[in-house]
């Protein structure tokens, strides 16, 4: 995925490098290749399904709270 962009008329060169920065930004691409520098396992099941009843225990608190 190319991110491509054009200079406008009467456009400043720091306006256009501005723009080309944030388009780099949006797309994330930096942020992919510092991720993928160094590799990191993926999380074992027991964990990841604690963690889901953590936050539901969580969400249920603050939905209980809502109402006082």
């Amino acid at each position: 995925m190319k991110v491509i962009v054009v200079k406008k008329p009467k456009e400043s060169d720091e306006r256009l490098m501005a723009r080309f920065n944030k388009a780099v930004q949006k797309s994330k691409k930096i942020q992919m290749i510092r991720d993928s520098r160094y590799f990191s396992k993926k999380p074992r099941k027991i964990y990841t399904r604690a963690g889901a009843i953590k936050r539901e225990g969580y969400r249920a608190a603050r939905e209980k709270q809502k109402f006082y």
